[in-house]
């Protein structure tokens, strides 16, 4: 009976003893580093199901604007290169980490929402497309898509700053040498040097 009771009690200390160990881990970071790259990935997402939602509404809003604008032809043709330098390009499982492969990803996106731009602009100088029901539903659409964007990448860019911040400093640093040896800095969006030049104004 004593035997039983003296190896109930040393079962107890045991367990009380690994419980601790587990709480002080949860509560000294060693989770971080996973946690953070799984929401980095997460957000990743979103902002590719964004991008694919206003790829996915170019062809439509070419079709409506050729219909009242057809001698725009050129910038229907980049519209159209634009989207198709998107849709076909060949995204790399390792882009978050990849330098180049994340800037070619920016900049192709970046094309096309220029080009989408310069479209919605020459939509202006035709009353009858800005009044056409189609055009302005596909026009709101688009609006929104570009705002689900921003979010997107706004959620993105806060990830990586966190994630990439906890494995520079300490004690991220530390369990990154210790059990994350894999783990990389992951590439950020920055802003396209032309959007950070001051338009010119005219009157």
């Amino acid at each position: 009976m004593i035997k039983k009771n003296m190896i109930k009690k040393k079962n107890l200390i045991v367990n009380l003893f690994i419980l601790t160990l587990a709480v002080s881990f949860q509560n000294c970071g060693i989770n971080n580093i996973p946690t953070y790259d799984e929401q980095v990935k997460a957000d990743w997402s979103q902002v590719l199901n964004q991008y694919k939602r206003r790829a996915d509404l170019v062809p439509m809003l070419v079709n409506t604007v050729k219909g009242y604008a057809a001698h725009e032809k050129s910038l229907l043709v980049e519209v159209t290169e634009a989207r198709a330098k998107v849709t076909s390009t060949n995204i790399p499982a390792d882009i978050l980490t990849n330098k180049a492969a994340f800037a070619q990803f920016q900049q192709n996106q970046a094309s096309l929402g220029g080009a989408l731009s310069r479209l919605m602009v020459v939509a202006e100088r035709y009353p009858d497309l800005k009044a056409n029901q189609n055009f302005l539903e596909l026009q709101s659409q688009l609006e929104g898509t570009e705002n689900r964007i921003s979010v997107a990448r706004r959620d993105y860019i806060l990830a990586v700053q966190k994630y990439n911040t906890e494995l520079r400093t300490i004690p991220g640093s530390w369990w990154r040498s210790l059990m994350y040896k894999d783990a990389v800095v992951k590439e950020n969006f920055t802003v396209d040097e032309a959007a950070q030049k001051t338009p010119e104004v005219k009157f």
